[in-house]
């Protein structure tokens, strides 16, 4: 017993730690991450944590293979009507627990869709060719064979290789589709999916040329969109349902504000040619993927999806503003910004900095760390291999949502530039100036949240008395 409480105390010591030092003393600035509000927390740990809602589609009805779960019902049903008001579109799938997920979902559906009406004894094929983007020029990791693609497309004979191509890129800026080649390969090599999307994201992705190009086609590929890093841009950076995509796929907690999750969109009416597809889709998600779907962040996904409707546009506006105001301030301070100066380096929420000449990226993260800047290291498209990166990927949406603007991300692009050009040692001025960026916008506000997640702590913490006094001394703190 002695040990245990040493073990329970000393992590509970650790997390307090950690808790303090990234939440309160540095500045993430990691592109695939991002701080859910307080009361999406709450949701996170409420009753749902732990329950099952197992259900599919059987005879036209839905089925659900548990009881108590009428509540946690509503809410996948009113989160997929939020979410559907977010995309503008009429089919969502929830059940994904993560962006890789949805992802390789998609892919088995697409496996069983081109196999309906296989003759009887006949093996089930699989995708016959895919394009997508080369993971050294920023594709995602998860649409790649070694990835969430892996056994769903057919090998070349020859090369003992999977059959995937990438979209081309311009010589004079690899971040940047190269259209002319792009559609040269469509008409050589006709593939049955096209995955868009990166990791490395600071331009569009051409859809709508693509979809206008195909449009006659006898045999239409399907178009993939993973979303995942900027999912919670969707409108205001592109709007690929609109311009020609078939299905989106993201994760939720990168731009979006929710928990960590997948989600799955597209419009498939019944009428349409991939009706089917989307069939496939669902069943993939059940039983074909998930059986618990972790019904703690559904309910957050709920509460996060109100979020981003009421504040998708003040937050999507600022977000675009801070990192093109980032870029640049980088750029004047003689650091190598990666993209087209003409456009501001980027049109999303992500900014690239080549480090090349002032160390290794891992080593260069690192030394940002140890500055109380969190960054992700990368590896550039001229680069020969991951394990040497030149380069260092930042994000600006989480420290959007904690009340930065242009003038402090100017501030924040003078310590990052000491550190990387002088090796200065930062570390207590980047404290203090994160002290100015404490409370989070684009969410309830603290007086408003506070009485709210002291009732739902209540509600599913047995030490009543406990917590009826920390709850009071919570509110009197943020109200008083």
């Amino acid at each position: 017993m002695a040990l245990f409480h040493e073990n329970v105390h000393a992590l509970m010591q650790k997390a307090k730690e950690n808790n303090s030092w990234r939440q309160k003393e540095c500045f993430n600035l990691i592109p695939s991450e991002s701080t859910p509000s307080l009361l999406v927390k709450m949701c996170e740990i409420s009753d749902p944590s732990g329950r099952y809602a197992e259900h599919r589609t059987m005879k036209g009805k839905e089925i659900y293979f548990y009881q108590g779960i009428d509540f946690i019902k509503d809410v996948e049903e009113n989160a997929r009507i939020e979410l559907g008001r977010f995309f503008d579109c009429s089919n969502v799938e929830l059940r994904p627990i993560s962006g890789q997920m949805a992802n390789e979902i998609v892919f088995k559906a697409m496996v069983k869709f081109i196999n309906r009406g296989r003759a009887e004894g006949q093996p089930m094929r699989k995708m016959s060719l895919v394009m997508n983007n080369d993971l050294t020029k920023g594709g995602h990791l998860s649409s790649q064979p070694m990835g969430a693609l892996f056994n769903y497309v057919d090998e070349d004979p020859e090369t003992g290789q999977e059959r995937v191509i990438h979209f081309p890129v311009l010589k004079d800026n690899p971040y940047k589709p190269d259209v002319n080649k792009l559609g040269e390969l469509l008409d050589e090599h006709k593939p049955d999916l096209m995955v868009f999307g990166k990791s490395m994201f600071i331009y569009q992705e051409p859809i709508k040329f693509v979809a206008d190009l195909i449009k006659d086609w006898p045999k239409l590929p399907v178009i993939m969109f993973d979303m995942a890093h900027v999912l919670g841009l969707y409108g205001s950076f592109q709007t690929p349902l609109n311009e020609g995509a078939d299905v989106i796929t993201g994760s939720t907690h990168k731009t979006f504000f929710g928990p960590q999750r997948g989600v799955i969109a597209g419009n498939f009416p019944k009428d349409s040619h991939l009706r089917k597809l989307w069939l496939d889709i669902k069943s993939r998600s059940f039983p074909g993927s998930t059986s618990n779907h972790h019904l703690g962040t559904l309910l957050a996904l709920l509460m996060a999806a109100y979020e981003m409707n009421e504040f998708k546009e003040a937050y999507q506006n600022q977000v675009h503003r801070n990192a093109k105001a980032f870029a640049r301030a980088l750029n004047d301070k003689g650091v190598a910004v990666e993209g087209d100066k003409a456009d501001d380096f980027t049109e999303t929420h992500q900014v690239l900095i080549r480090v090349k000449g002032d160390g290794n990226g891992q080593g260069i993260a690192r030394r940002f760390e140890e500055n109380n800047i969190l960054v992700n290291y990368q590896a550039l498209p001229d680069d020969e291999t991951f394990l040497e990166p030149s380069g260092i990927r930042m994000g600006v949406q989480e420290m959007t949502r904690f009340g930065m603007q242009e003038n402090d991300f100017d501030t924040l692009s003078g310590f990052i530039a000491e550190v990387l050009k002088n090796n200065k040692d930062v570390r207590e001025d980047v404290k203090k100036f994160r002290q100015n960026f404490l409370e989070m916008k684009y969410c309830l506000s603290a007086n408003e949240a506070i009485p709210i997640a002291a009732e739902i702590l209540k509600s599913i913490c047995p030490y009543a008395g406990f917590v009826d006094l920390l709850c009071e001394n919570l509110q009197r703190k943020f109200i008083d």
